[in-house]
């Protein structure tokens, strides 16, 4: 079993294994960018990139916008 390591949207929150963020900074993002994350295709991983890309250029979670 993978430990629970540090969610990448908030300096204090732990996200589980599998998750993009923790529970708090998830339910934070955009309802539409909620429903992209959450689908496994091809882009999956495209999608990841661009949540951590904005996340790192200091994009406030809520005005987290995702393409498909």
């Amino acid at each position: 079993m993978t430990a629970a390591t540090r969610c990448p949207g908030c300096p204090s929150g732990m996200k589980g294994p599998g998750k993009y963020l923790c529970l708090g900074c998830w339910n934070t993002l955009p309802m539409a960018a909620r429903r992209l994350l959450n689908r496994r295709d091809s882009r999956a991983y495209a999608r990841l990139r661009q949540l951590h890309r904005q996340l790192d250029h200091g994009v406030p979670l809520a005005e987290i916008r995702i393409t498909a």
